[in-house]
């Protein structure tokens, strides 16, 4: 497949950039900064793009098939995230791209109590307003007419190894024997590269844990 990725300077961004050259897709990344990509490779292809202007996302996008968005700006960019939503619907509109999955947040996943990850007791505080924002930007999806999939994470995603193995869900926060959510950065980029293969999940939300 030929795949633009926004973000692909972040740590989950450069996983899933890495996860698809090594299943032999063309891939382009669609960076503010061209020189922070340190990756070379004959099917990648490096290009400025600024994910808050559609134009920007409409020039980087024409041409290529699927998008996948791992923008994911920190606490106090909130409105960074809901620009970027507005700029990639009307950029690939533009475009006359439909296909786009989005790495989204956890925090509007239920919990086993029935209450959003958010709304729990002992989610960091610091942290709730940027939650709340992912949880805007994905009605902003749901709301439009693009073919698009939305991967929230489970917890935490953790520093480990790509073992191919893991456990999906789709609106509920996964947690194991101990009540812990989390996954590697390696695994939680099998997931989204497995998406971009298969298709599961049009017009849906799915998460993945161990």
């Amino acid at each position: 497949m030929d795949v633009v990725v926004f973000g692909a300077s972040g740590r989950i961004g450069k996983a899933i950039v890495q996860e698809a050259l090594k299943r032999k897709h063309e891939v382009t990344a669609a960076v503010r900064n061209p020189e922070s990509i340190d990756l070379q490779h004959e099917r990648l292809q490096i290009v400025s793009a600024n994910i808050l202007d559609p134009a920007s996302v409409a020039a980087a996008v024409t041409g290529h098939g699927e998008i996948i968005s791992a923008f994911g700006p920190g606490p106090g960019q909130e409105n960074d995230l809901l620009r970027a939503a507005e700029s990639l619907l009307e950029g690939m509109q533009q475009a006359g791209v439909a296909r786009l999955i989005i790495v989204g947040g956890a925090g509007s996943l239920k919990t086993e109590s029935g209450e959003w990850l958010m709304d729990t007791p002992g989610f960091p505080e610091e942290f709730r307003p940027l939650a709340a924002a992912h949880a805007h930007a994905y009605e902003i999806y749901r709301g439009s007419e693009l073919d698009y999939t939305y991967i929230s994470p489970p917890a935490a995603i953790i520093s480990g190894r790509r073992t191919g193995m893991f456990r999906i869900g789709l609106d509920r926060l996964i947690t194991d024997e101990d009540g812990k959510s989390s996954i590697s950065v390696e695994d939680f980029a099998v997931a989204v590269v497995d998406e971009l293969e298969e298709g599961n999940f049009s017009r849906e939300r799915f998460t993945v844990a161990y």
